[in-house]
């Protein structure tokens, strides 16, 4: 199928940006890295009459510290992600999942911004975010704030960004001593979306895990936690019994929904499955560091 016909302009600052949603409302769309808008466009389940190229607004490229934190613009690629030595060193954890990301071609297009704006459940940075506590920054025409990951993420594709607000950045706390971080997923072939992934981050102290946290992506409509297996492994050492009673924990706790392929009850096993094996790791790595 071919894209509807629709205007195009590429506005050079955000303030015209707000100006051209204020005016087109839903008849416009903002196009980014346009990996997920020119496909949707391509099948027609997307007719804008507008397009709003953001790609040449300054500022929304650069990866840097500030305040303990790591931030992203919205504009940088999936690929500047996985390249960046300041990501490798600050929030290994990006660095981890960036290759699970779809084909390198897409990884050479797509943006952070837009995966975390699009908000699909079945996406890696929504997922690592939520692992981190990260923040989602957005700018609209009231000006700048600033969301938790765990409320930005509402429902299937649905996030708390307002009709006039864009998604300009966001930030992850800096890696420090005693973090460990793994990420996981599980895919009929590379570049597939997964059945099922996870993105975990353990603060250690000494031999136990002080806090574990788990974001999960495949598994309902939006990166999902899980509290109260979280809370049952803070404090623990992750031995083999208790990974286990994690694992049973994990089972009760989670609702999966099915999709096409793989139901509810494949995927909570793929999610356990998961969790079984990274935990496995964080805790062999804590072992070597002490030995």
């Amino acid at each position: 199928m071919k894209a509807p016909s629709f205007d195009y302009v590429k506005p050079r600052t955000l303030d015209e940006v707000f100006e051209l949603l204020r005016i087109h409302g839903d008849d416009a769309r903002v196009l980014a890295g346009g990996q997920t808008l020119l496909a949707t466009l391509n099948m027609r389940l997307s007719e804008p009459r507008l397009l709003v190229d953001i790609t040449g607004l300054p500022g929304l490229s650069d990866i840097a510290v500030r305040d303990g934190r790591l931030h992203i613009g919205a504009l940088v690629t999936h690929t500047a992600i996985e390249a960046s030595a300041l990501v490798a060193e600050q929030a290994p954890l990006l660095a981890m999942a960036a290759p699970h990301i779809a084909h390198r071609a897409i990884r050479n297009s797509g943006t952070w911004g837009g995966s975390i704006a699009y908000g699909d459940p079945a996406a890696e940075w929504p997922c690592c975010l939520i692992a981190l506590q990260g923040s989602v920054t957005v700018q609209g025409p009231a000006g700048t704030r600033r969301v938790a990951a765990t409320d930005f993420f509402q429902d299937l594709y649905t996030t708390d960004l307002r009709p006039d607000e864009l998604v300009v950045g966001a930030d992850v706390p800096v890696a420090g001593r005693g973090d460990w971080f793994g990420f996981d997923e599980l895919s009929r072939r590379h570049g597939d979306y997964a059945v099922a992934g996870l993105a975990v981050a353990v603060q250690f102290d000494g031999a136990a895990a002080r806090t574990v946290r788990l974001g999960f992506l495949g598994l309902g409509a939006t990166p999902l936690r899980a509290p109260r297996t979280e809370a049952l492994l803070g404090g623990k050492v992750l031995d083999a019994a208790a990974i286990e009673i994690a694992a049973a924990t994990l089972r009760a706790e989670l609702d999966p929904v099915g999709d096409l392929t793989h139901g509810a009850d494949t995927k909570r096993h793929l999610a356990t499955v998961l969790m079984r094996r990274l935990l496995t790791a964080a805790q062999a790595s804590r072992s070597a560091l002490a030995a």
